[in-house]
């Protein structure tokens, strides 16, 4: 099966956000999906299968503990591989939920439409702020589509110093599968996000395009503007542009495939 690791929500390699793609020609188990993403050890490994037209796959993400229904770097990393193998501009992907997401590619740039999700306020367990490091809040707010809360804390610079104890974090709340925490940004940024996620996947993902469909709601809201930037300050760090538009969330950034090879399946 053809393989890739593609780095996303970047333009230089070694950056960004790792995501596996495997081009899927017959049927896979779930469990045998699974052991795949296990075995690549990324925070998600897409699966693609042509579906009736050529500009349109079917998609389902796993990261190393359980399917992920929607995954922003690996629909970013699989819209790469798929234009340069098939030089394919305009890809819809099909995921699990039978949500169509579509992307483009051109000069370089892939943009992806996602859906808008809203959030609701939500209360933040103290357990939780210690095991990040974190003493207090401006807001906490959850989003049911993803299970995961948002806090937002007021200085990026204490969100890019956060060295949690993920395994105090994991035992601190059991109900979510992440945990989002933004600030304002600075300079050409509008706003700051990490995301830790040890509940359902590795600790922290390091560029989280699915998380948008929330989070730049949020600050859309909160800053008056349809159209912003957006930094993922973790330790690969990583950039998009976001607009909330009628058709829904569009995403554009970058991406550097890095490895290519055949994958051995019994």
């Amino acid at each position: 099966m053809r393989t890739f690791i593609v780095d996303s929500f970047t333009d230089t390699a070694f950056k960004g956000n790792p995501a596996g793609v495997c081009l899927v020609e017959r049927p896979l188990s779930d469990e045998r999906m699974l052991d795949i993403a296990r075995e690549l050890n990324l925070s998600e490994t897409a699966f693609l299968r042509s579906l009736s037209r050529p500009d349109s796959f079917s998609i389902r993400f796993f990261s190393p503990k359980k399917e992920i229904p929607l995954c922003g770097h690996a629909t970013l990393a699989s819209a790469k591989v798929v234009s340069e193998l098939y030089r394919i501009g305009h890809v819809t992907f099909v995921n699990i939920q039978n949500i169509s997401l579509g992307t483009s590619v051109s000069d370089g740039e892939i943009t992806m439409t996602f859906p808008l999700y809203d959030t609701r306020p939500a209360e933040a367990p103290p357990e939780l702020l210690s095991a990040l490091g974190i003493e207090s809040i401006e807001n906490a707010v959850y989003n049911q589509e993803t299970n995961i809360l948002l806090l937002e804390i007021a200085d990026p610079e204490e969100l890019i110093d956060l060295s949690p104890d993920f395994e105090a974090l994991y035992r601190s709340h059991e109900s979510i599968d992440g945990v989002l925490v933004t600030a304002a940004g600075k300079g050409e940024y509008d706003f700051y996000s990490r995301y830790f996620w040890p509940w359902a996947g590795t600790n922290e993902d390091p560029v989280t395009g699915g998380t948008h469909t929330f989070l730049a709601p949020y600050w859309s809201k909160k800053l008056g503007k349809k159209e912003m930037r957006s930094f993922q300050c973790s330790r690969r760090s990583g950039f998009m542009e976001v607009a909330i538009t009628e058709a829904g969330l569009r995403i554009k950034s970058q991406a550097v495939v890095i490895l290519e090879g055949e994958l051995r399946v019994e």
